[in-house]
């Protein structure tokens, strides 16, 4: 499947202003009452046969973006909606990139690899106990990650900046999530900036990232798979491309600047009454 082909997977993504919008669909009534059983009712079969295949050394890129498409379209079809906006600052990006996010809840891991992959060859920077566990470990293998500790900082960053930059000369973006653990409210003091260090060894531009997952919950007893709340609309948004000048100082602050201001931008709509 080639890159177009799966771009035109996302039925409704208005490739003109490079946005995506959940169009109205019918939501089975059962789901509606039970939307978290609904939700892992088709997950969990995504996540087991992506496992499987990434086992047996049969999990491509393609597979991947499957995958994640499979889990954008459960999303939807227990009510929640997703909003992307801004794919064409880095689609029209001919080099490489690093992609800042924050880190709200597991939606993204799983959601991501469908909207950047088709366009841009991507992984990821992960805690190292994600390429261990049962249920992840060999789909995260197969994406050949940088993996981290954050037990020591400074080895993290030694090997976010040699790996990272490797696989950037070689033509893949990397997406890091600089606050390192997931967090319902965005706090600056926490957003690192190893992303910035790596831009910059590495000649390529940051892209920010702006999120809101909220609505797929953190588990209590298992992090990964908490509950689901189809009253909580997902956004993401892709600001423009950034090269780095100096010490990075501007461009990270530009960075937290576009975060903080997307999501009290969606915080606002998402609490304002329906007409």
């Amino acid at each position: 499947m080639n890159s177009f082909v799966l771009q035109r997977s996302l039925i409704g993504l208005d490739y003109k202003n490079g946005s995506y919008k959940t169009s109205r669909r019918h939501i089975f009534p059962l789901w509606k009452a039970l939307p978290t059983l609904g939700f892992y009712r088709y997950v969990f079969p995504i996540i087991l046969r992506a496992g499987a295949k990434a086992k047996w050394g049969r999990y491509d890129t393609t597979e991947w973006c499957k995958s994640s498409l499979a889990v954008l379209r459960a999303l939807e079809s227990i009510g929640i909606k997703v909003e992307i906006t801004g794919i064409d600052h880095f689609r029209e990006l001919k080099e490489p990139c690093v992609f800042l996010a924050n880190h709200m809840s597991t939606l993204e891991t799983f959601v991501l690899p469908v909207i950047i992959a088709p366009i841009k060859p991507v992984t990821f920077v992960v805690k190292k106990n994600l390429v261990e566990t049962p249920v992840f470990k060999y789909v995260m293998r197969s994406r050949d990650p940088i993996t981290v500790g954050r037990a020591k900082p400074r080895e993290d960053l030694k090997a976010v900046l040699e790996r990272g930059t490797e696989r950037l000369n070689a033509g893949i973006s990397i997406i890091i999530f600089p606050q390192t653990t997931r967090f319902l409210d965005f706090d600056p003091k926490i957003f690192n900036t190893i992303g910035i260090k790596l831009a910059k060894k590495a000649g390529v531009p940051v892209v920010p990232v702006a999120l809101k997952t909220d609505a797929w919950g953190n588990g209590k007893y298992l992090k990964d798979f908490g509950r689901m709340d189809p009253s909580l609309p997902v956004h993401f948004a892709f600001g423009k491309p950034q090269w780095i000048k100096d010490r990075g100082t501007e461009e990270h602050t530009q960075v937290i600047e576009f975060i903080s201001s997307r999501l009290k931008e969606w915080m606002g709509q998402d609490r304002a009454p329906a007409r």
